[in-house]
């Protein structure tokens, strides 16, 4: 058996125990620590063992991610989601469709101080969906409008899963969370047309606007603040160069949980949840890391990385083909794994792939910001795309009056704008380049 045919059968037998919900992580390390001790014995593979797992776990860079997920949770659990969702439901209430965008502006809002998706669209959910429903939302639209904002914590920043590919890639975190911010507001924007062209298209599917007054608007915005000021701090902070993203992240965490103390919303038990919480998911994360690392070791030294790479390279295929053909890539890999997942497994592969090919003249700077924006994209849409979609499930377990496929059916107008979005920044860098460059 070639070392070529290892890592594919490598890869093959991984996908198959994902297939039985073996965890990811465990689907991923045990076909490449197998894989590896065909390829090199089994010597070398306890002598990786023994040094990989310490030396991926101590990097000083990835306490970024357990403490902006601790930031995220303090302010799930004191309470500053629905103040976001009054606020944008009091600016939006007067069209038809008002308090779908506001669910939109809400996800968006709190992901940008979570940096979870799925902690992103369960808390908004929990505040907005029985209000929606209450007043004559339909299920598919409230259900589809929610899921579908709640993707917006993959691309806005703390989002984990950018933070991973910076790491992954050695960029500039700072510099990858503003490529992040005008691809978000075109989707934010997209979402929100979409919204509307259904509420015009079929009045049914959303109550008569209800306008709010100037004082509710001004009372609502002022319950705001905490999350303004969090958010002016911390990223005011990291951009203007006064402290790193880590840094950041752990102010974050103290002013969180100084805000929501003051304002009498956070107790032991749910400061203890909001730990435990951090806790869980970030040993997750780093389990997906080990085992991603396991199998990316053995596939490196099966040379099918390499092989792939220079199969590319002689195919004479346009690099913007080949582009389109990885995002295509992605969105089927979408329906069978996490974000996460994809982003460990893949970039080490694809990441030197895309770096060897000529895209606008871009540097290898602007093109390593660029392709990381659109591998998060893509990822945005596996969120909610059938037949799996993440938040689509979790959805699901919220509004269980709600059939799953009245939500699939909801969520294909946003769909098409993410289409759309995703086919003007490969054909349009410098929408995600644009702040970088003028703020760096």
């Amino acid at each position: 058996m070639s070392t070529y045919q290892i890592g594919l059968a490598m890869f093959g037998a991984m996908l198959v125990l994902m297939a039985v919900r073996v965890p990811i992580a465990i689907a991923m390390f045990v076909p490449g620590a197998v894989g590896y001790l065909a390829l090199s014995g089994a010597g070398p593979l306890l002598s990786h063992l023994k040094g990989a797992v310490y030396g991926r776990v101590s990097v000083y860079d990835l306490s970024v991610i357990p403490l902006f997920m601790l930031m995220g949770g303090l302010a799930v659990q004191g309470g500053l989601a629905k103040a976001l969702f009054d606020f944008a439901n009091a600016l939006l209430g007067r069209f038809r469709g008002g308090m779908a965008m506001a669910g939109v502006l809400a996800c968006a809002a709190f992901g940008s101080i979570s940096g979870s998706t799925v902690a992103t669209t369960a808390t908004i959910a929990q505040v907005a969906y029985p209000q929606m429903r209450r007043i004559g939302y339909s299920g598919r639209l409230a259900t589809a409008a929610l899921a579908t904002g709640g993707t917006m914590g993959v691309l806005l920043p703390p989002s984990v899963t950018l933070m991973v590919y910076a790491i992954l890639t050695e960029q500039n975190i700072t510099k990858m969370f503003l490529a992040a911010y005008v691809p978000a507001l075109i989707a934010a924007v997209g979402y929100l047309l979409a919204i509307a062209f259904v509420v015009r298209r079929d009045p049914s599917q959303a109550p008569a606007a209800q306008a709010a007054t100037a004082a509710e608007v001004l009372a609502a915005g002022l319950k705001v603040w905490p999350m303004v000021a969090i958010f002016v701090v911390v990223f005011g902070g990291i951009y203007g160069g006064l402290f790193t993203a880590t840094e950041g992240a752990a102010i974050g965490v103290v002013l969180t949980l100084a805000i929501t103390l003051f304002r009498g919303e956070i107790t032991l038990p749910k400061f203890s949840a909001a730990v435990r919480t951090t806790a869980q998911t970030s040993g997750m994360i780093f389990l997906i890391f080990i085992g991603a690392d396991m199998i990316n070791a053995a596939l490196a030294l099966s040379q099918l990385p390499a092989q792939l790479a220079d199969t590319v390279g002689h195919l004479q295929l346009s690099p913007l083909v080949v582009m389109a053909g990885i995002m295509v890539f992605y969105v089927l890999l979408g329906c069978v794994m996490d974000e996460m997942s994809m982003i460990l497994l893949t970039v080490p592969t694809l990441f030197p792939v895309i770096m060897g090919m000529d895209f606008f003249g871009l540097n290898p700077a602007d093109k390593a910001l660029w392709f990381g924006i659109l591998i998060l994209t893509v990822c945005e849409i596996g969120m909610i795309f059938p037949p799996v979609g993440l938040n689509v499930y979790v959805m699901n377990g919220l509004a269980r009056d709600v059939p799953m496929v009245e939500t699939y059916k909801g969520v294909v107008p946003f769909l098409v704008t993410d289409a759309i979005r995703l086919t003007l920044l490969i054909l349009f860098p410098s929408l995600a380049l644009w702040l970088v460059h003028r703020l760096t």
